[in-house]
């Protein structure tokens, strides 16, 4: 092992568990900001207290992904300065405008939310938070943005051995990035979803409150729409990647040749006949290429070397990603139709909503290895392969000990995160929440 495969192991074990927060803040943020919105449109007490019960697990969730999210920039100069070095003049300007438009946004008016119950009338309050939801997921565009280009660079040039932006609205505009902001968002909206039913399933095998039936309600439609999103977003995806990485589509299939009329594979051995030429082209005949065929064609493009991904990784990530997601939509759609008629919810399926709480986390986690580790041999696809992005001057040893302590303080902050949260979800609401003092024209304190 050299520091080659550390550095990748250290990116990949910071960047999955920083991804963890990333799906829950984009979700549970929007789906805050609708609590509060109900409470100001109707009044109700029970509003308020869900606004404030789910406002505190945002909140907290929101401060451990601003932490772990620190750290990905820094691995940028520690161990990937070459990459640093061939992306930077296009890869800075989309994280630049997150840092400066979106992050500042929502760090910005989510600070105004915290602190203004009691200070700021109550429409601009709810606008507070309108905007700081609406910020996360313009952060989550530009970020996106910037990874699409890294799987389809367009609007550059390569000048004196780095690249070059020639466009900055065909970096924000690549057909990637407008396939894969869409389907993420969508799923990062079934993993809150998810979240809060597990929080509301945990509540109403406890109290017949009406309030969690309401949340529980919310949260269904929620996660069934964003379900939807994410097949048709998916579907978008798959034929981009058909044109684009053909390699990742193959890896994900286990095609090892050109196939006409390929099949999709549910598992190794079984296969349903023309669907993945289908998926592809809308052509069940088409010719999906096969990764035997994509090595020997990339060998002769680029010269001597293994361009196949970890094709065991990224086949059952896709299938992991996969089911685990529609075990998660499935729930909420039978919740629905369960609800649809009745106020209550079946206590069996408050026990599975509970259970199910991993399942879009893993969900999400495994998409992002399809994504990610399917890429590979490439950082930038077709410019600059992964060995060639690494530091030279970091040793194995250094890689080493900057894996080992990440991984140590990312394991405190999980036990740290893990506790706070169910802590609070223990607790619960507080009994009544009192007006804020903008609402009855008297001093307090919420915070």
């Amino acid at each position: 092992m050299d520091a080659l495969d550390l550095a990748r192991w250290q990116f990949g074990v910071t960047t999955v568990y920083h991804f963890l927060f990333v799906p829950l803040t984009i979700g549970l943020g929007v789906f805050v900001a609708g609590l509060q919105t109900a409470w100001h449109r109707t009044g109700k007490e029970q509003y308020l207290r869900l606004t404030k019960f789910f406002g505190k697990l945002f909140l907290i969730n929101f401060a451990m992904g601003v932490v772990t999210g620190i750290v990905q920039e820094f691995q940028f100069g520690m161990n990937w300065s070459e990459y640093s070095v061939f992306v930077g003049d296009v890869f800075g300007a989309p994280l630049a405008m997150e840092a400066l438009l979106a992050f500042f946004m929502e760090s910005t008016f989510l600070g105004l939310w915290i602190f203004g119950w009691d200070r700021l009338p109550k429409r601009v309050h709810l606008a507070t938070i309108w905007a700081a939801a609406i910020g996360s997921n313009i952060s989550a565009y530009f970020i996106l943005a910037a990874n699409a280009w890294m799987k389809h660079p367009v609007g550059y040039e390569v000048v004196d051995g780095k690249a070059r932006m020639t466009d900055l609205w065909a970096v924000l505009t690549n057909s990637t990035a407008l396939a894969q902001v869409p389907h993420v968002v969508g799923a990062a909206f079934v993993v809150a979803g998810g979240f809060v039913l597990a929080v509301c399933g945990y509540w109403l095998l406890r109290t017949k409150e009406d309030m969690w039936r309401s949340a529980a309600r919310a949260a269904l439609v929620m996660t069934a729409i964003a379900g939807a999103v994410v097949a048709l977003t998916g579907d978008t995806s798959a034929k981009l990647m058909y044109e684009q990485q053909p390699m990742k589509l193959a890896a994900a299939e286990g095609l090892e040749r050109d196939t006409a009329g390929a099949p999709f594979s549910i598992a190794p051995g079984i296969e349903i006949p023309k669907v993945l030429s289908f998926l592809s082209t809308n052509d069940p005949d088409a010719v999906v290429q096969g990764t035997e065929d994509l090595q020997a064609r990339f060998e002769k493009e680029f010269g001597p070397g293994d361009y196949r991904p970890d094709e065991t990784v990224v086949f059952w990530s896709f299938r992991v990603m996969i089911v685990f997601g529609m075990a998660t939509v499935g729930l909420s759609v039978l919740g629905l139709w369960l609800m649809r008629r009745r106020r209550e919810m079946p206590r069996w399926l408050a026990r599975a909503l509970l259970w199910a709480l991993p399942l879009p986390l893993l969900a999400v986690t495994a998409g992002w290895l399809l994504s990610e580790v399917g890429r590979q041999p490439w950082t930038v696809a077709g410019e600059l392969l992964t060995a060639s992005s690494v530091s030279p001057g970091v040793s194995l040893a250094e890689v080493a000990t900057s894996l080992a302590i990440f991984t140590l303080v990312y394991g405190a902050l999980t036990v740290a995160e893990i506790v706070l949260l169910a802590r609070h979800v223990r607790k619960g609401p507080d009994e009544h929440e009192p007006v804020p003092a903008a609402e009855r024209r008297e001093p307090s304190l919420m915070y």
